[in-house]
């Protein structure tokens, strides 16, 4: 009998401090809450925004994978680059090697010594994630593949992809030398559709036509995309997928709704269908938790002073305009702009030199700064400028005079004389300085 009531005041007792427990730990429900805003089933995910970078949401996004063809984005953004530096048009003609026609995988059956246009050849990769078009590509712009993927590896390395290598320029490898992390893989993508917003205008076609012209005639060719999320989730703009048997489904995934652009990105999904709910999930929570604050930044500035130059104030510019996205429900009205620059400055100056910022504060707490750059340069004056300038306003003097109070005869004279003046006035102004030097 003793024992069973040493049991059961046992119990209580251990009863009694779990119901403390939870009563003064109100962190542990905290944390349930929010460990697990959404559930994904691929082991490695992010979610950012676009403009500002901020990562929304993120689950092993430094975990090592296999990109497969999300490879192609890098391709693409050295594309675009070598587009915006005019080393390539769209029209240009780009011809197939045996090397770019023997890739396997996903491809558009390109034929050794084919031509197609740059234009084509984007959608080739963008649309269909064609092997062979990306390495027709690549020998197009660099010469060979090889010296395509090291460019590759030196802007991953530039844009601070340290968890990124690759081999090929088409994800087709699946050397354990060839490699990313889903946070690399929202790097390029931001770069990408940031950078060259055109991408968009391949990325978002479902369906095209392209045209082989061989030796053997021409045929038509349907390109597809593979991109199912763009019939899927309706603010879809891009932008790829891969997938091989090492890295199973990967797929990085833009949508812009309400001028939000947001990246989500999904690798080694277990299969195909889930890459994209995973994506249609991520994006779904970041649209519902996010508002996106956006300054322009085109509202006119004051001039500054400049002390000692040779002019007396110099114009200023924004060096860029400003994005705050919030993930709190905080009211985005309440933002405040203070500019943070000096009464005067001394000169010299120079265009492009940082004059002061902008200050964007929220709730008493600084959001950012923008740097406030000179928009001219002033140069510091010398001792000739300073003549320069007592002879200019010694001249306006006797002009306004003559104007005011001279009869019409004066007038006529005094005025062909500052009309000599000015005609001659450097030499009368060196004539002056020489004179000032000798006394």
């Amino acid at each position: 009998m003793n024992c069973v009531y040493r049991k059961v005041t046992a119990r209580k007792i251990i009863s009694f401090m779990l119901v403390i427990c939870l009563i003064w730990m109100p962190g542990i429900k905290a944390y349930a809450e929010e460990s697990a805003p959404v559930t994904i089933a691929a082991p490695s995910a992010i979610l950012l925004e676009a403009s500002t970078g901020t990562v929304i949401y993120e689950q092993n996004a430094d975990a090592t994978c296999s990109p497969a063809s999300i490879t192609k984005i890098m391709t693409l953004l050295l594309i675009f680059e070598a587009l915006e530096r005019g080393d390539i048009k769209l029209e240009d003609e780009v011809m197939t090697s045996a090397h770019a026609q023997s890739m396997g995988g996903s491809q558009v059956f390109l034929e050794e010594g084919e031509m197609q246009t740059v234009d084509t050849m984007i959608k080739c990769i963008a649309v269909a994630s064609g092997n062979d078009a990306a390495v027709a590509m690549a020998e197009f712009i660099a010469g060979s593949e090889e010296e395509f993927v090291s460019r590759m590896n030196e802007k991953a390395a530039q844009l601070g992809m340290q968890g990124t290598h690759f081999e090929d320029c088409c994800g087709l490898t699946d050397s354990d030398n060839h490699y990313t992390t889903a946070r690399d893989v929202a790097t390029m993508s931001r770069e990408l559709i940031t950078r060259h917003p055109a991408v968009f205008n391949y990325t978002m076609i479902w369906m095209e036509d392209i045209t082989h012209n061989t030796a053997r005639g021409s045929s038509t060719f349907t390109l597809s995309s593979t991109n199912k999320l763009l019939k899927q989730y309706q603010w879809t703009t891009g932008l790829k997928t891969g997938s091989t048997s090492k890295a199973k489904y990967c797929l990085s995934a833009t949508a812009r709704k309400d001028e939000i652009d947001l990246i989500a990105v999904v690798m080694t999904a277990p299969d195909y269908k889930v890459r994209f709910s995973d994506a249609a999930t991520l994006l779904s929570y970041g649209y519902s938790v996010s508002a996106l604050y956006k300054d322009e930044n085109k509202d006119a500035l004051p001039r500054l002073l400049v002390e000692g130059g040779v002019e007396e104030d110099a114009g200023l510019v924004y060096q860029e305009g400003f994005s705050y996205l919030d993930v709190k429900g905080n009211d985005l009205n309440a933002v405040e702009k203070v500019l943070n620059l000096p009464g005067s400055t001394r000169a010299p100056v120079e265009a492009g030199e940082k004059a002061g910022e902008a200050v964007y504060r929220l709730n008493g707490e600084t959001i950012g700064t923008v740097p406030i750059l000179f928009s001219e340069s002033v140069a510091k004056a010398v001792y000739k400028d300073y003549v320069l300038k007592v002879l200019a306003y010694f001249l306006l003097s006797i002009l306004i005079y003559v104007c005011y109070f001279a009869n019409d005869l004066v007038k006529q004279d005094v005025l062909l004389l500052i009309l000599f003046l000015l005609f001659h006035f450097h030499q009368i102004l060196d004539s002056l300085l020489v004179y000032t030097f000798l006394l």
